[in-house]
């Protein structure tokens, strides 16, 4: 049994239990939400992105300083 064959059977059970008006505000009603969820998931994304590229280079950066400054103390097994 394949997926479009379950969604084709749970469209049919839907329709049978409530009836072709009901159903089709019930789809509609789940297009909206799916819409609303699509457009906040969007939203998320483009805030979470760049902060995540910031901390990115916000580590590169610590990090590059550590060797700098590794590098200045002379520890050893490193070059100066």
């Amino acid at each position: 049994m394949g997926l479009g064959t379950e969604i084709g059977f749970l469209l049919f059970l839907g329709l049978v239990v409530l009836g072709p008006k009901r159903m089709q505000t019930v789809l509609g009603d789940m297009a909206r939400a799916k819409a609303k969820f699509e457009e906040a998931s969007r939203g998320l994304k483009s805030q979470l992105i760049p902060e995540l590229e910031a901390t990115s280079a916000n580590r590169e950066n610590d990090d590059y300083s550590r060797r700098l400054a590794a590098d200045d103390r002379g520890e050893p097994g490193r070059s100066n």
